[in-house]
């Protein structure tokens, strides 16, 4: 996009800031005079400053960076719309979300619920639900649609943020500067400059005033996002290109593999079978030779009755045997008795002295005791 010239600023009317009673004393450096108590902004510097910022949000958006539009004044939020939807870029022109950047976790949450509620919509889905409670999701999904319809497909938080309005935008402008995030920002006189990275200073009351910034910067963002988009094309061409060819390396090296393990297999069974040939031809061999052999002549059978030579005669066998007889002379006699034993007479006539004498000697010693 042609960079813009004062003359295009002085058609729009950005020259135009407010009454000389409101102004922000921040912005004096920004202000070249006052016309009937309204001051006249610098438009030599809005030229310089209007293209820095073209520039980065270029820059940024061809690497594929993320910047949010944010306007919800109503002289803007259609043109919000329009150039953020022609980029892909989120936006928001009705209601600023709090906590849309700083909790983003949250807003993540509410996105998701939006698209699951979409979808039911889609699909049809939701017309099969009892009435309250399909009336309730619609409810539901009208207020989502209304406060994040333009971040349904921011998946992260943005990497810079443009604010149209600082006065209206306070809470998206303090998320920002939180968030330390990159800011450009179209500044009237009455405004503060101070947490803005990217300085525009312009009338941001006039329809088309807003319209010419935005056309600038989002044209920018428009063309860094087509080139990234480029780039990331040929990138996923280039990765797919690669992963094909790597398929097809691996489909070679499979059927490589394959006719080397068929040909592998192959060797192997015509050796198995070369074996079991050598093995049959090896048997019919000696079947054949066993054939033409003469056959021997059967062995003699041995008689029942015949007894080995070595084998003893059964009568020298009975010869040898001891005789009966013979053993019992040889065991003592049942009633014989030991010569030094005792004759059983000579015991008793002992043993009745010894009872007769027992009296006698009991008299002795009664006598003795009464003596």
């Amino acid at each position: 996009m042609p960079q813009v010239g004062i003359q295009n600023l002085l058609e729009a009317g950005v020259h135009f800031g407010h009454q000389t009673s409101r102004w922000n004393p921040n912005m004096r450096r920004h202000i070249a005079g006052e016309l009937d108590g309204i001051h006249i902004i610098d438009l030599e510097q809005t030229v310089e400053m209007l293209e820095a910022a073209r520039v980065f949000t270029g820059e940024l958006t061809s690497g594929g960076g993320k910047v949010l539009f944010v306007g919800t004044k109503k002289q803007a939020s259609d043109v919000v719309q329009t150039w953020a939807e022609k980029s892909n870029m989120p936006y928001v022109n009705r209601r600023w979300l709090p906590g849309l950047l700083t909790n983003f976790n949250i807003s993540s949450n509410h996105i998701k619920r939006l698209h699951e509620l979409t979808e039911l919509t889609e699909s049809g889905q939701i017309d099969l639900l009892p009435t309250k409670e399909r009336m309730n999701m619609q409810a539901e999904l009208a207020k989502l649609e209304f406060a994040l319809g333009g971040v349904r497909d921011m998946d992260r938080v943005p990497d810079a943020v443009f604010i149209l309005d600082l006065k209206s935008e306070e809470i998206a402008l303090r998320e920002a500067t939180r968030l330390r995030l990159p800011i450009i920002a179209l500044v009237d006189s009455n405004c503060d400059p101070g947490n803005i990275d990217y300085v525009i200073p312009g009338n941001d009351d006039a329809i088309r005033s807003c319209e010419l910034v935005i056309s600038t910067v989002g044209g920018a963002v428009e063309e860094g996002a087509g080139a990234w988009k480029v780039i990331e094309e040929k990138r996923q061409a280039e990765e797919q290109a690669r992963r094909e060819k790597e398929a097809e390396e691996r489909r070679k090296r499979e059927e490589e593999d394959k006719a080397r393990r068929e040909v592998l297999e192959k060797e192997r069974a015509e050796q198995e079978a070369k074996a079991k040939a050598e093995a049959r031809a090896e048997a019919e061999k000696n079947a054949a030779a066993a054939a033409a052999a003469p056959p021997k002549p059967p062995a003699p059978k041995p008689h029942p009755q015949a007894v080995p030579d070595d084998a003893p005669h059964p009568q020298a066998v009975a010869e040898d045997a001891p005789h009966p007889q013979a053993v019992a002379e040889d065991a003592p006699h049942p009633q014989a008795v030991p010569d030094d034993a005792p004759h059983p007479q000579a015991v008793a006539e002992e043993t009745t002295e010894e009872k007769a004498d027992e009296p006698a000697e009991a008299a002795v010693a009664a006598e003795e005791e009464s003596k």
